[in-house]
C-alpha cells in the first residue's frame, strides 16, 4: 500500500491507498498549522514534519506512527549569540551515515542530526560562508531548500540556496566551495551576471545511479551538471517555460528528470491553463509532455517547490504532486497516465511518497 505525506497550509494529511484514484485520508495532524514538509526516513521508518505554528514557531516534529503522538525535536535553533532565529524549515533529508539527517532552513543554513532526528546542530562552516558572502534572499526569502547527499559517502554533499547558488562539500561539511559555472541569472542586469553568486536555485536533485549528475530547476531555466555540481549546462529547450519549482528524477535512470513548468515569475501558473508534467529521458536533450488524466482546460494551478514527490523506479515509478488549489494528482506508470488522488485538501506545500 502506498502512503503519501501531504503537507498543507492547514496541517499534515496522511493518505493511503493502492491506486491513485482510491486513496483515503488515514489521519490529519497539526490542524490549523502550516506543515512545510514531511518525510518518512526509509532507513528507520520514522516520520518527520516541519511544522510552523503561530504559537510555537517552526519546529521539527517526529513520530514512529503518524496516527499516534508526535514529539518535538531539540532544534533546529541557532546558537546563542548569533542574533538569528529560524523562520522556516524547508526540507528534511536522510543522510548517508547511521542516524544522520539534514535540515535546510531560512534564513539559509544547514542543520545536522546524528541521533536520528531527536536533536539538531548548526553546520557552522556554511553559516560562516553565508555571513562572509552577504547572501541575498530570493522572492521567497533566503532559503536552503535542496540537500543532495552522495550515495554511500557521508563526506560529500551538495545544497541549493535561494538566492546564493550551489554549495559543495567533500569533507562532511568542514569546508565548502561554490558550484555556479554555467548558470545564467537573467533576472540581473547583463553587466552584473559575471562572477555573481546571487543565483536563485529553485530545486536540485542528484541521480543516485550516477551521483556526479544533478538536475536543477533554476529561476528561469532548467540545468544539468555532469561534474557533481561544479558546472552546469542549460537544458530548458523544448519546455513551454524554463520557470518552475518542482523537480523529480527516476532513481533507475540518471538521464531522467520531471518538471512542472509555470509561466513566469510574475504569474506562476501552469502555461495555457493546462496541467502537464514534462519528462526527459535523454538528460534534457528533449522533453515530452505528460498530461493524460490531468486537467487540460482552464486549470491555472500553482505547484510549489516541494510539492512533487516520487516512489519506486523504472516503469513502475510513482509520481505525485499537489497544487495550491488543494488538489493532489498521482501516476503509477512513470507519468504516462494520471488520476486525482485528493480533490479538496488545503493548499499543498509538499508531497512525499513511500
Amino acid at each position: 500500500m502506498r502512503e503519501l505525506l501531504v503537507g498543507t497550509k492547514k496541517g499534515l494529511f496522511v493518505l493511503r491507498g493502492e491506486e491513485p484514484d482510491a486513496f483515503e485520508v488515514a489521519t490529519r495532524a497539526f490542524e490549523g498549522d502550516v506543515v512545510e514538509f514531511a518525510i518518512r526516513d526509509p532507513r528507520t521508518g520514522r516520520y518527520f514534519a516541519s511544522v510552523t505554528s503561530g504559537f510555537f514557531g517552526p519546529r521539527v516534529m517526529w513520530t514512529d506512527d503518524p496516527l499516534g503522538e508526535w514529539q518535538a525535536a531539540e532544534g533546529p535553533a541557532f546558537p546563542e549569540g548569533t542574533d538569528t532565529s529560524v523562520d522556516r524549515i524547508w526540507v528534511i533529508t536522510s543522510g548517508e551515515a547511521d542516524g544522520m539527517l539534514y535540515a535546510g532552513v531560512a534564513p539559509a543554513a544547514l542543520f545536522v542530526s546524528t541521533d536520528g532526528g531527536a536533536s539538531w546542530s548548526l553546520n557552522e562552516p556554511l553559516w560562516k560562508e553565508r555571513i562572509a558572502g552577504d547572501w541575498q534572499p530570493g522572492f521567497g526569502g533566503l532559503a536552503l531548500h535542496s540537500i543532495c547527499p552522495w550515495p554511500g559517502d557521508p563526506q560529500r554533499l551538495a545544497v541549493g540556496v535561494s538566492a546564493a547558488g550551489v554549495w559543495l562539500t567533500e569533507d562532511g561539511g568542514a569546508s565548502w566551495t561554490t558550484g555556479f559555472t554555467g548558470l545564467v541569472p537573467r533576472y540581473l542586469p547583463e553587466e552584473a551576471r559575471a562572477g555573481t553568486n546571487t543565483l536563485c536555485v529553485h530545486n536540485m536533485h542528484r541521480a543516485p545511479a550516477a551521483p556526479e549528475r544533478l538536475f536543477m530547476q533554476f529561476h528561469g531555466s532548467v540545468y544539468r551538471s555532469d561534474d557533481a555540481g561544479s558546472s552546469w549546462n542549460e537544458i530548458a529547450e523544448g519546455l513551454p517555460s524554463g520557470f518552475g519549482f518542482p523537480l523529480a528524477i527516476d532513481p533507475a535512470d540518471p538521464d531522467s528528470a520531471f518538471v512542472i513548468p509555470l509561466t513566469a515569475d510574475a504569474d506562476r501558473v501552469t502555461p495555457d491553463g493546462k496541467v502537464r508534467v514534462f519528462e526527459t529521458r535523454d538528460a534534457g536533450g528533449s522533453w515530452t509532455a505528460r498530461g493524460d488524466g490531468l486537467p487540460g482546460d482552464d486549470a491555472w494551478l500553482t505547484v510549489l517547490r516541494q510539492a512533487l514527490g516520487r516512489a519506486g523506479e523504472g516503469p513502475e515509478l510513482g509520481l505525485w504532486f499537489g497544487a495550491t488549489s488543494g488538489e493532489v494528482f498521482g501516476s503509477t506508470d512513470a507519468g504516462r497516465t494520471w488520476a486525482t488522488v485528493a480533490p479538496r485538501l488545503a493548499p499543498v506545500t509538499s508531497v512525499r511518497a513511500s
